[in-house]
């Protein structure tokens, strides 16, 4: 059987602190795993002024400078430049232990895996490890957020956990694009859409050492893996903003024609106060409809319903459009006759009223997402 070709990428950013303890211990496994693997250590170095890279130099592992800023940048320009066909990384802060990186790169070859991720909440988190809002609320978050959307059979345990194992062409395959801390919950995604063999294995979580300044910002990279997570789900605003437009608007007509309040568990509906209350969530959801066809226009695999849209010849487009921009105009012109009869002074026809001005809203709203939509594609 071939060995193992492995390429351990370790992306720095002025880690001269830590990075010692981290070579040391690369170092011993490619010494002691030397007749069961080849391996390689290279550092992707994001741009250091500090010792870090004479200090990788020192250990005789190789340097590829990063010239993007940003950690998944430097991954990204590691792993294209590792000589392995299975790629480990992990971060140069020593907070976790490479010596059980054999671990996962066993797992992945015995269990012919596409990636193998080291799971800190299924292994041992030390004390002052992993702050409270991380290990309680922000990792459980992204994880149901990313299995709820994405995964069909593989749940992902630990999505934050940045010490994983691949193969280098399922990487490549993937294309992941984001150049931030992102970068961990896109390879995730990007794996569970392609519908890649994925497992866990336990590993431990070490605090950082005294002195060090983390580069992970908790709200601000929060964040970027939210807007990363949602920027492959248009299905989630589609589904969310259709069922919203639709229920409301049929509550709305439903207000229209019975033309009188009607009182249900209490509360009293279907009056001129609940039709304007449904008129604006159905807007809502037509809003949330809207951003999902706007996400479309940067997504392969998109609906039926967002591709019948976004492929729409210029000239039907045009002539939807101008079918919308006739009814609002007659829309306004009844109204303003209704107005006119009563000398500018009030409309009679209050549920008319709120019925047509939330179809004009619609009409209107759909077309600007529409045109906004193909103005975008065409970048």
């Amino acid at each position: 059987m071939k060995k193992p070709n492995v390429s351990f990428v370790i992306p720095c950013l002025n880690e001269e602190r830590t990075l010692p303890y981290v070579l040391e211990k690369l170092v011993r496994i490619k010494e002691e795993y030397s007749k069961k693997m080849d391996i390689e250590i290279l550092v992707s170095d994001n741009g250091s002024t500090d010792k870090s890279i004479s200090i990788a130099k020192k250990f005789g592992v190789r340097v590829a400078p990063a010239k993007e800023r940003g950690y998944g940048a430097a991954l990204d320009s590691g792993i294209r430049n590792a000589k392995g066909d299975i790629i480990v990384f992990a971060d140069a802060d020593d907070t976790y232990d490479f010596l059980e990186a054999p671990a996962l790169i066993l797992k992945l070859v015995e269990g012919n895996y596409d990636m193998v991720i080291g799971s800190r909440l299924d292994g041992e988190i030390h004390k002052g490890a992993m702050p409270f809002l991380h290990r309680y609320l922000g990792t459980p978050v992204i994880n149901w957020i990313i299995n709820l959307l994405y995964s069909k059979k593989f749940k992902i345990r630990d999505s934050n956990s940045g010490f994983r194992c691949f193969r280098k062409d399922k990487y490549l395959s993937w294309d992941i694009r984001s150049k931030g801390m992102e970068f961990a919950s896109e390879l995730l995604i990007k794996a569970l859409l392609h519908e890649s063999k994925m497992e866990h294995v336990p590993v431990s979580l070490y605090p950082d050492k005294e002195g060090r300044i983390p580069h992970l910002k908790t709200w601000r990279d929060g964040m970027r893996h939210l807007l990363r997570i949602l920027f492959y789900a248009p299905h989630l605003f589609e589904r969310c903003g259709l069922v919203l437009f639709t229920f409301f608007w049929l509550q709305l007509l439903v207000g229209f024609f019975v033309g009188k309040v009607i009182s249900i568990a209490g509360m009293n509906l279907y009056g001129i106060h609940s039709m304007v209350f449904f008129s604006f969530l159905s807007i809502l959801g037509l809003s949330l409809w809207g951003t999902g066809l706007l996400i479309a226009t940067k997504q392969p695999r998109i609906s039926k319903m967002y591709q019948n849209i976004l492929s729409m010849e210029e000239d039907r487009l045009f002539f939807v459009l101008l079918s919308g921009l006739g009814i609002i105009a007659l829309a306004i012109v009844l109204v303003f006759l209704q107005w006119q009869k009563s000398g500018y002074v009030f409309i009679n026809l209050e549920r008319e009223f709120i019925v047509a001005t939330n179809l004009s809203l619609t009409l209107f709203i759909f077309a600007l997402q529409a045109v906004t939509a193909h103005i975008i594609k065409r970048d």
